[in-house]
């Protein structure tokens, strides 16, 4: 882990999507947080010492989906599908797919493996599957703030976590999309899904991974809008979320956390949200091909 000493930073972002802003001022506590996000080979030696069985491993309660087809209720993941051609992208469905019998074991689905990728993120992890891991190690989850203050690296109010240039000098600095999301990806960092950590240089912090590769669970939980005053002198002090039940997805009931960070299918195209303003609400019961998580501890 990383000491980060804390301080006031500006938090969020007036020039990006709606739920960034308002930019306002905020302060943390110093805190440790993970150099890295958590590797196959780390959750693995967890599985192995406490008998864990993720989210995604376990068939869903049919009481908890009212009205699912039965045929849908089986142990599985949400998985990354790439269409042949170009499709709408106002409906994600175009390129996600529920695949029965895909977890961390099997990233890519069920006849895949972790085979070779010990140091790559582990995926398919629900907000549960995190947390029982962050006790096991005597961590927990970082706050948004935490995180936001940890991926900016000292440089307040830029873009990226390394400036105001997505690509400075044509340089990848972190594992993202390049092309025309969600059909074609021209490969230009190397990598056409997750890449193993510390690919990319560390942050000021010495932090790896903050941008890119994978989306990263808080302990937040999610609103649309910040509720925070935006002079120096009033900076909230460790700010936190919402509440529980004004976070629940208004479709499905199920409250939702704060991700980070974006991920490897985060394109100029679309879901711009390699930045560390950029914050993305996600339902707990939910793991995908494209969340991991990192740990943090009190100072």
């Amino acid at each position: 882990m990383i000491r980060v000493a804390g301080g006031q930073f500006w938090m969020g972002s007036d020039d990006h999507y709606p739920d960034e802003g308002p930019a306002h001022p905020a302060s943390v506590d110093a805190f440790w947080i993970d150099e890295t996000p958590v590797t196959n080979a780390q959750f693995a030696r967890f599985v192995e010492a406490t008998g864990h069985v993720t989210v995604a491993e376990t068939v869903p309660d049919a009481a908890d989906y009212p009205g699912a087809d039965p045929a849908m209720l089986k142990a599985g993941s949400s998985l990354f599908t790439p269409p042949p051609t170009p499709v709408p992208l106002h409906d994600p469905m175009g390129w996600w797919t529920f695949s029965f019998g895909t977890d961390w074991r099997h990233p890519w689905g069920p006849e895949s493996s972790i085979d070779g990728l010990a140091d790559h993120p582990v995926v398919h992890i629900a907000c549960a599957d995190a947390e029982a891991y962050a006790a096991w190690a005597g961590k927990r989850l970082p706050t948004e703030a935490e995180w936001e203050f940890a991926a900016r690296g000292g440089l307040d109010r830029k873009a990226f976590a390394w400036g105001d240039e997505l690509h400075p000098g044509g340089a990848m600095l972190a594992n993202t999309w390049q092309g025309d999301f969600p059909h074609q990806n021209d490969l230009s960092d190397g990598y056409l899904r997750t890449s193993p950590v510390r690919s990319y240089a560390a942050n000021g912090y010495g932090l790896w991974d903050m941008i890119g590769n994978v989306w990263e669970w808080t302990s937040d939980w999610y609103v649309d809008r910040y509720d925070a005053p935006t002079k120096p002198c009033c900076a909230p002090h460790n700010p936190r979320g919402a509440s529980e039940d004004a976070s629940r997805d208004p479709y499905s009931g199920f409250p939702r956390r704060v991700l980070k960070g974006g991920s490897h299918l985060c394109a100029p195209n679309y879901c711009q949200r390699y930045r560390p303003a950029a914050r993305y609400p996600q339902t707990v019961d939910t793991s995908t091909s494209h969340i991991g998580f990192r740990c943090a501890r009190d100072a």
